[in-house]
């Protein structure tokens, strides 16, 4: 992990602004989502990019039941018809 050495304060709400040279080097615009992971006492944000809940792929996604799912794994679990 590389330090930026930038620091930013908590605003009352526990708000936090991103510089944009950070934002611009994560390719992060006005309205993306951002997701949040923690890892022995570390935040860790990074652009969120939807993917297949079975392999992690981020090809051909479709939504089935309120999770993400590829072609690929939707064909091998029946859920779509194969081509003949």
């Amino acid at each position: 992990m590389k330090s930026t050495g930038i620091v930013r304060q908590l605003d009352s709400m526990g708000r936090i602004v991103l510089p944009s040279d950070l934002r611009k080097s994560l390719d992060l615009e006005e309205r993306d989502s951002v997701e949040f992971f923690s890892d022995d006492g570390m935040i860790i944000l990074r652009k969120y990019q939807p993917t297949c809940v079975f392999c992690g792929g981020t090809e051909g996604l479709f939504p089935f039941r309120g999770k993400n799912v590829c072609h690929g794994c939707a064909e091998k679990l029946g859920l779509l018809a194969k081509e003949n």
